[in-house]
C-alpha cells in the first residue's frame, strides 16, 4: 500500500515562495510517476505538475509554468513542489498523487493520493 503525506503548506504573501513536500512510506516510490494537483474553494481539482519515475521528464500546467518546479529524490522517497512568485489565485489545497502510468496530467490514472496541504496567498 502506498501512503503519501504532504507537508509544507501555509500562508504566504503574494510574491513569496513555499516548498511542498510529499513523502511516500512504502518501498515502491521509484515505480511511480508523481503529480501535484490543487483544488481551490468552489472549483474542481486541477493538474499542477508531474514528474516521471526517474525525474527525467516533467510537465506543468500553463498557469504555473516558470514559477513552480517539481522534483524528486527516489532515495528519500520524496517529491517536492517549489512554488515561487505566488499569486492569490494559487490559493488551494494541494495534493500529491502517484501513478503507475507515465507522466499523466489527468486525475484518473493516479492510483494513490495524499490528504492535501493548504496553501493560502492573501490578495
Amino acid at each position: 500500500q502506498v501512503q503519501l503525506v504532504e507537508s509544507g503548506g501555509g500562508l504566504v504573501q503574494a510574491g513569496g515562495s513555499l516548498r511542498l513536500s510529499c513523502a511516500e512510506s512504502g518501498r515502491t516510490f521509484s515505480s511511480y510517476s508523481m503529480g501535484w494537483f490543487r483544488q481551490a474553494p468552489g472549483k474542481e481539482r486541477e493538474f499542477v505538475a508531474a514528474i516521471s519515475w526517474n525525474g527525467g521528464s516533467t510537465v506543468y500546467a500553463d498557469s504555473v509554468k516558470g514559477r513552480f518546479t517539481i522534483s524528486r529524490d527516489n532515495v528519500k522517497n520524496t517529491v517536492w513542489l517549489q512554488m515561487n512568485s505566488l499569486k492569490p489565485e494559487d490559493t488551494a489545497v494541494y495534493y500529491c498523487a502517484a501513478s503507475s502510468r507515465y507522466l499523466t496530467t489527468t486525475e484518473r490514472p493516479y492510483d494513490y493520493w495524499g490528504q492535501g496541504t493548504q496553501v493560502t496567498v492573501p490578495s
